[in-house]
């Protein structure tokens, strides 16, 4: 049986409300739109570059709206990528108006425009000889461009609708959606392409799954801990007050002495960890301190769940 001390673990104090100007808050809300608006332009450059300067050179697929309208640019050359990619969204966009957020629709709605732009811009060939660090290469840049883009409040469209449907629903993790998703798309190409062609294709989707998970949530994971010392009132004290993270105590017992006993758990940020465990060693070097890994926190204050 476990109870709360002051707040949730990982909460922070409610601060007291404040009404703010009007002006205040459409600045706000104008910034916020210029920051999503920027996200989303420089994710989708750096995702045309990709496809527009490394795999459209050397005949490289790619996965979900934009490997089809690849599949289809080279089918029928006289179709540019950006025009089919525009194109094949327009019922993903039905879906999504049904199952995500509006803010998160008319954002991705912005996404996919700026995006199918972008695929119109004649990137220059990256001058790359190995193919294989072609598509390393290729992969690496655009899984950065679409994880920036979805850091902003909406996606790219394309998969990425589908992706966040999934993730919130099942909390399926965007990358391994693409991923699964884009293998069955290559093993469907075999029929038409070479085997070298998808085999480095599927490179490609690898690290740019890998990118994307660490872009929208790997650089943003949470650390939850446990901490066992007779010390806990104190450390319990300092967590909440020093680093404004809520602490839960949980009643446990030694398995050897029998020794009833109290497990603080928290939930903190990545670069608060180390200010943690020196906070715990001050008031006690002895302390027994397990430190794990967190797929997503729900929560105000430290969660780390995306806003779609």
């Amino acid at each position: 049986m476990s109870e709360h001390v002051d707040r949730e673990a990982g909460s922070r104090p409610a601060a007291p409300a404040e009404r703010k100007p009007r002006a205040q808050t459409l600045r706000r809300r104008a910034g916020r739109l210029v920051w999503n608006v920027l996200l989303i332009t420089s994710g989708s450059l750096l995702c045309a570059a990709a496809i527009n300067g490394i795999l459209i050179p050397n005949r490289y697929l790619s996965g979900g709206v934009s490997g089809l309208s690849l599949f289809i640019f080279y089918l029928f050359p006289a179709i540019p990528v950006g025009v089919s990619n525009f194109l094949l969204n327009i019922p993903l966009f039905v879906v999504g108006w049904l199952f995500v957020g509006r803010r998160f629709f008319f954002y991705s709605l912005a996404g996919m425009v700026i995006f199918s732009a972008a695929l119109l811009i004649p990137f220059a060939p990256i001058p790359i000889q190995d193919p294989l660090l072609k598509a390393l290469t290729a992969g690496i840049i655009s899984g950065i461009g679409s994880g920036i883009i979805l850091k902003s409040l909406g996606s790219g469209g394309g998969l990425d609708i589908l992706s966040v449907i999934l993730f919130k629903r099942f909390s399926i993790r965007i990358g391994t959606t693409v991923m699964v998703f884009n293998c069955a798309l290559m093993a469907a190409c075999l029929f038409r392409f070479s085997i070298d062609a998808v085999l480095y294709t599927l490179v490609y989707l690898f690290v740019t799954s890998q990118l994307v998970n660490m872009v929208v949530t790997g650089l943003n994971q949470r650390k939850a801990v446990m901490v066992v010392s007779p010390h806990w009132d104190e450390i319990a004290h300092d967590i909440m007050e020093t680093m404004q993270r809520g602490v839960t105590l949980v009643n446990g017992q030694g398995g050897y002495t029998g020794t009833e006993l109290k497990i603080l758990y928290s939930v903190i940020t990545f670069p608060e960890l180390s200010r943690f465990k020196e906070l715990v060693r001050q008031r006690d070097p002895n302390a027994f301190v397990v430190v794990t890994e967190t797929l997503e926190v729900m929560g105000k204050g430290v969660g780390n769940q995306p806003h779609w």
